[in-house]
């Protein structure tokens, strides 16, 4: 069995900086506090509030002596606003990517353009970067796409983890309602890393494994990307989850991949459960795309 695990499988560098920094500041502090889950991916909440890292609804549950993370998907300007206000310890673990889409935004809006997002409804980052202006709005589909009224004067960004076939299709819809039309390409180029590298080894290997919570958006796209090409794809969140009878049926390959929110141990441990249900002593090929970003 030849298993081939993409090189940009798991956490992105954003969101492994923001763990860290969760166990971190707990360690330092005793306890640390999250508006909501730092990632989407429940092996690594539940360690996390094993260390002390308390998920909140709200600021007001915090107590006084303690800090607050603003996670790595981004934070809306009314939470920081609020925050700052009661003079928080604020930990700021948002992905640097994630601050530069905040500026962008701004910048377009002070052209006098109306914002468009391309990104999921009720997505954090989404209603993150959406804050950072009045009026923006949300499109994650090209259904919302053809429903919107002309503009004069747009600008447009999207969610970082947002797949560039989806982005494509919609701004093609919008050039045909929009006369002025600026579009800054915001998809971190560590999701284009991931997702080419899923499309290659997609169509070179038999079956294909993406590791992510189902809660994850990022995980889900990476799995409908993998599905597209490959009718053998699996989603697992962990290796408990492998099914033996994935293996029968001349599978001689298989290829790895996971979301931003999948830690390396999970990955690890996917991989040696693959190795055991196949008898595989050979060790795994990592696969790293030739396009470039």
């Amino acid at each position: 069995m030849k298993i081939i695990l993409a090189k940009s499988a798991g956490y992105c560098f954003g969101v492994r900086d923001a763990v860290n920094a969760a166990y971190d500041v707990s360690k330092e502090h005793g306890e640390v506090y999250m508006l909501g889950d730092i990632v989407h991916n429940e092996n690594v909440v539940e360690d996390l509030e094993k260390k002390g890292v308390k998920v909140v609804e709200n600021l007001e549950e915090i107590p006084e002596d303690k800090p607050v993370l603003f996670r790595a998907h981004g934070t809306s300007k009314d939470v920081w606003k609020k925050a700052e206000d009661k003079k928080m310890n604020i930990i700021d673990a948002t992905c640097p990517l994630v601050h530069d889409i905040h500026r962008e935004v701004k910048e377009l809006h002070a052209e006098g353009r109306k914002i468009i997002i391309i990104g999921d409804h009720g997505h954090d980052e989404v209603i993150g970067i959406a804050s950072q202006v009045e009026g923006a709005i949300i499109i994650a589909s090209i259904e919302e796409a053809q429903k919107l009224r002309k503009t004069k004067k747009a600008g447009i960004v999207s969610q970082s983890t947002q797949a560039i076939e989806n982005v494509q299709d919609i701004i093609n819809i919008l050039m045909t309602k929009v006369v002025d039309l600026r579009f800054i390409n915001t998809i971190c180029f560590p999701t284009k890393r991931n997702h080419q590298q899923i499309k290659e080894l997609s169509v070179i290997t038999d079956m294909m494994l993406i590791i992510g919570s189902f809660t994850s958006a990022n995980s889900k796209r990476l799995t409908e990307l993998s599905l597209e090409r490959n009718k053998n794809t699996y989603q697992v969140t962990n290796a408990a989850e492998i099914d033996s009878s994935w293996f029968k049926n001349n599978i001689n390959s298989v290829g790895i991949s996971a979301g931003a929110s999948t830690p390396d141990w999970i990955i690890d441990s996917v991989i040696k459960k693959v190795k055991e249900l196949t008898n595989t002593t050979e060790k795994e090929i990592i696969h790293e795309s030739r396009v470039r970003f």
